[in-house]
């Protein structure tokens, strides 16, 4: 197996870049960029750290990013596991990407720049609902932002109704950490109290 290992050989694959790639590139958010960020109800969050490399999902109702300024993006950590793996890793590298995703829509919005949690009370209590505030609120210094073309997306029939799979076709998380764990884990009891934890949790 031949491993490309230079940034000559990679380029002598793929060639040069196409013109509009490099164009579409700005250093802030546009009035246009803001709509995609507005019209998202679900952003992947890149970071790196002392512990190693991390791709979370966040998400809540359409426009939960707020967008402060050209330059900055206000972002909820809601409640979850405590893993806090996104977190640890701003606290030590304050390096993020972040890819908005619209319903329905094919072209994605990439955002890359720096980040600090604030506990700010007031910034908090912009993001409450149903009277919970997030623990912190990640702020974003915007240094890069571009557009994605829907490619991988329609490759993918992401959001083909017609390609969705049944819940029932893939193995639950209970089964997963029943099977991890040598059956030490209840996968069963898990999974049949997830419904309404997620309901007493999702806030």
């Amino acid at each position: 197996m031949h491993i490309v290992r230079t940034l000559a050989e990679l380029e002598a694959l793929y060639g040069e870049p196409v013109p509009s790639s490099l164009t579409k590139e700005i250093d802030h958010l546009t009035p246009l960029h803001q709509e995609y960020v507005s019209a998202s109800p679900f952003v992947l969050i890149a970071t790196s750290g002392a512990g190693g490399l991390d791709c979370s999902p966040r998400g809540d109702p359409a426009g939960f990013v707020r967008v402060p300024d050209e330059r900055t993006l206000l972002l909820p950590d809601r409640r979850g596991n405590n893993r806090l793996d996104t977190l640890r890793n701003l606290v030590t590298d304050p390096r993020i990407g972040l890819l908005f995703l619209v319903p329905g829509i094919g072209v994605t919005l990439r955002v890359n720049g720096t980040a600090v949690l604030t506990t700010d009370q007031q910034l908090r209590q912009q993001f409450a609902i149903d009277d919970k505030l997030p623990a912190t609120v990640i702020v974003v210094s915007i240094e890069s932002v571009y557009t994605q073309c829907p490619k991988a997306l329609i490759r993918s029939r992401l959001w083909d109704v017609a390609a969705f799979r049944d819940a029932a076709d893939l193995p639950t998380v209970g089964q997963i950490n029943e099977l991890i764990t040598g059956g030490e884990f209840d996968g069963t009891a898990y999974d049949d109290a997830y419904p309404e934890r997620i309901r007493q949790t999702i806030y």
